[in-house]
């Protein structure tokens, strides 16, 4: 993830073209348009330059002995009436986030922002010697109001680094529930995803990473979100793609397009159809710790498939066309769905199937797997494969959006073919411990525990329904019970996702749950902070909520919005407001009782009516909408059966439909 002292350029400054690129490798730019002028700046974010538009009293200072990263924090001694601040004029409207890197020598100090004298927000700074990241806000402001940002001294001593603003949100969705955990936890991970969201036209560091924490220059940021570690100024293609859904669900169409542009432009014929790993935050240049050259850069095989896989779910969430129309977007689609697979696909013999392979080696070399930490020189990886199935089934689902329907039958015939010979031959017979998730270079194929060569498999949907799936989903729990697992967090967020698609909502609860209450858990990483500082953990508690729990599959471009319930035992009821679907909002309320499954749909704003597919898992008899009985309709999706009924939901309207 990305970790950066952020320095908002004044609006002059951001008219100004983007600077150089420091990267010593870097891929040919774009062009990128002006950033739009800053609406509140703050001076010296990082406290780089001595604490420059800051004001310190007594007790107070800037000093080198233990920063967050460059070289320099602000510190406030220990006991009463000591303060750091800086007072900063908005320019225009906006709502915000303000965020800083604070470690304690004890509990009392307080983090406070003030709007014109009055206290807006507040926090207790509690004891920790390790940085953590403390963020306040939303806050909105009018031209002319004047923004302090204070830190108060306590019991013990202080230090303070990289505030950070962030633009607030496009979508404040609201969770409210008979179960009060979810209602904390969600609102604890959309304030959180929000504050790693970066105000356009700042200009910050390039390639700062934990051998060079200042950098090694500085750009101008387009629309990003921080995605990997908190220490490095640039976003991850694996974090990104795993952080979308929960950005769609914050209405950061934006950030998600423009990063997604930037990935695609960098999977060149010279990067054998790869894109970089990770980009720095100007959505231009490669983050230098994973790119030494254009043949010398980290890539894992999973990541293009992805991103591929991603772009339809983003065009999905926002409805916006250039996700069919931007010939950099459609050409990587088409170059990784065709010639990234000719490529990478030499070593083993799968007949007429193409599968895409990596070189058995490290990282650096094209690796097969995202499991990093497995030695095995894989050639094929289920996560590999798993990915280049939805990439397939993606790319029909684009070129079918896009009125091409002879590319569309295609890959809808490719991911079938793909489907079928990996549950045929390329999995072998065995079934949960037994089942292979690999091939090595050699030819062996590998059964047991590979992490997310493993639960990538049937989160992919790749397995066919049925007991082999189930009795793999048992093991992939067990495992990761027990002494195999992972000991990052962010290889848990996977979890969730993987039981939420098979309907299993009880276990996927239990680790969302289990990944709440470890969210101030110091990070395996010291640097990195708390395991809650890592950004991919509240994006995908946010998803998960939404899309998991809730089952919310959104179409805008067919103004469809599909809804299944998955609600854990002993959860009542779960409801979102301003749940943004394109150009319009929702309340969703799924309620449970022993003989009854309802759900209710509020089309709060838009310009045109919705086709609501509520769908309910099992055959029902009776169906009502609205209170009148309807014929029941069921259909099968993957194996399961569910009843669906469609109703129109116009702007202003509200639909109740139940199964008894």
């Amino acid at each position: 993830m990305t970790r950066t002292r952020l320095t908002l350029l004044s609006a002059v400054a951001l008219l100004t073209t983007l600077a150089p690129l420091t990267t010593a490798h870097a891929t040919p730019a774009r062009p990128v348009p002006p950033a739009a002028p800053a609406l509140l700046a703050v001076t010296d974010p990082g406290f780089e330059q001595g604490g420059k538009g800051w004001e310190f009293t007594a007790g107070t200072g800037v000093a080198s002995n233990n920063p967050h990263a460059g070289g320099r924090l602000a510190y406030l001694d220990a006991g009463r009436g000591m303060k750091v601040s800086q007072t900063v004029t908005a320019t225009g409207h906006g709502g915000y986030l303000v965020s800083a890197w604070v470690a304690t020598g004890g509990p009392g100090g307080r983090y406070l922002l003030r709007v014109n004298g009055t206290t807006v927000a507040e926090q207790p700074l509690p004891a920790g010697a390790h940085y953590r990241r403390h963020t306040l806000g939303r806050i909105t402001l009018a031209p002319g109001d004047r923004l302090e940002i204070a830190f108060e001294s306590g019991q013990g001593w202080i230090n303070v680094d990289d505030v950070m603003v962030s633009p607030a949100a496009p979508a404040d969705p609201r969770i409210t529930s008979s179960d009060p955990h979810i209602v904390e936890m969600f609102d604890w991970a959309k304030h959180k995803a929000n504050s790693w969201v970066h105000l356009p036209g700042t200009q910050g560091p390039l390639d700062a990473d934990e051998r060079q924490t200042g950098g090694t220059g500085t750009g101008v940021y387009g629309p990003s979100y921080w995605a990997g570690y908190a220490n490095r100024s640039g976003y991850y293609s694996r974090d990104m793609a795993h952080q979308l859904a929960g950005a769609g669900v914050l209405g950061l169409h934006g950030e998600n397009k423009e990063m997604l542009r930037a990935f695609a432009a960098t999977a060149t014929p010279e990067h054998a159809y790869y894109p970089v790993w990770a980009l720095n935050f100007d959505n231009r240049s490669p983050l230098s710790i994973d790119y030494r050259g254009p043949k010398l850069f980290v890539r894992e095989v999973p990541a293009p498939f992805e991103l591929v896989q991603k772009a339809e779910e983003a065009y999905r969430w926002s409805g916006d066309p250039a996700y069919l129309d931007d010939p950099a977007l459609w050409d990587f689609y088409r170059h990784t769905t065709e010639e990234f697979v000719t490529l990478h696909d030499g070593t083993k013999d799968n007949g007429p199937v193409r599968v895409a392979e990596g070189t058995g080696h490290g990282i650096f070399q094209g690796t097969a797997s995202y499991n990093e930490q497995s030695d095995e020189p894989l050639a094929e990886a289920g996560d590999a494969i798993g990915s280049q199935y939805q990439a397939y089934r993606a790319m029909a689902s684009l070129a079918r959006a896009k009125g091409d329907t002879e590319t569309a039958a295609r890959f809808d015939r490719r991911a079938r073919e793909l489907r079928n010979y990996f549950n045929t031959t390329w999995s072998g017979t065995g079934s949960g411990a037994d089942m292979v998730r690999g091939y090595t270079t050699d030819g062996r194929a590998l059964t047991g525990w590979g992490k997310e060569n493993s639960w990538f498999m049937p989160m992919k949907r790749i397995i066919d329904p049925g007991a082999r799936r189930e009795a793999y989903l048992d093991y992939i729990d067990a495992q990761a019970e027990g002494d195999g697992r992972p000991d990052n967090i962010e290889a848990l967020t996977y979890l969730p996702d993987t039981f939420l698609t098979d309907n299993r909502a009880d276990t996927a609860w239990k680790w969302m749950r289990r990944i709440y209450a470890e969210k101030d858990v110091q990070h395996v990483n010291t640097r990195q902070g708390t395991n809650g500082d890592y950004p991919e953990v509240s994006f995908t508690l946010v998803a998960q909520t939404v899309q998991g729990l809730m089952g919310v599959t959104p179409d805008a471009p067919a103004r469809t919005l599909t809804t299944q319930p998955r609600l854990p035992s002993g959860m009542d009821w779960l409801s979102v407001s301003d749940l943004r679907v394109g150009d319009s909002a929702f309340t969703l309320r799924h309620d449970t009782a022993p003989a009854v499954l309802r759900s209710t749909l509020t089309h709060t704003s838009g310009t045109r009516p919705y086709t609501w597919v509520a769908r309910f898992p099992g055959a029902h008899a009776s169906v009502r909408v609205d209170g009148a009985p309807r014929p029941a309709r069921t259909e099968v999706v993957d194996g399961v059966t569910y009843t669906t009924v469609r109703t129109r939901v116009a702007p202003g309207r509200t639909v109740t439909v139940e199964v008894r």
